[in-house]
């Protein structure tokens, strides 16, 4: 598993883009994990899955919450990552009302979760993400937090804005 003081490893991720802009077309849209960290301050945490009910009603909720206070301590961007792929994950942030608040990052194969070391096989799932957080600053993490199994407790978004 992953431990404060090592890099993030580079994996190939994707996001759903709601809007059309400069260069970014409606749809999904693939990026290097480190290219998007290099030199910012970003929470990330992680989830076993879209539309879950802990997932739907405490964490990303909460992480919306304290958007604002995460942002006052100096963090650029939170990211919420789950074994999903980009549709899901987009559904699942219009759904919450996430944009341009929570970027909703899909690890359709669990390449990068499983780099992490942070995966698990969930019973009716199959292999999905641990439930954690972390503050990542210029792709080097600085703090991490680790569920146990079936537990909230540490990975919520106050447990953040104190490590921020």
């Amino acid at each position: 598993m992953i431990q404060p003081g090592q890099r993030i490893p580079d994996a190939a991720l994707q996001e759903y883009v709601q809007t059309e802009g400069p260069g970014c077309s409606i749809g999904p849209r693939k990026f290097q994990a480190l290219d998007e960290l290099r030199g910012k301050r970003v929470v990330v945490f992680g989830l076993p899955g879209a539309f879950t009910p802990t997932c739907s009603a405490k964490h990303v909720p909460g992480y919306l919450e304290k958007y604002d206070a995460l942002k006052g301590n100096g963090v650029d961007e939170i990211w919420c990552v789950s074994v999903n792929d980009a549709f899901v994950m987009g559904a699942w942030a219009r759904d919450q009302g996430t944009e341009d608040k929570i970027r909703m990052i899909a690890d359709g194969g669990a390449d990068w979760t499983r780099q992490l070391g942070l995966d698990a096989e969930i019973p009716g799932m199959g292999v999905r993400s641990r439930r954690y957080s972390m503050l990542v600053e210029d792709g080097v993490v600085k703090t991490l937090n680790v569920e146990q199994p079936g537990k909230f407790e540490v990975s919520d978004a106050d447990t953040m804005v104190k490590q921020a």
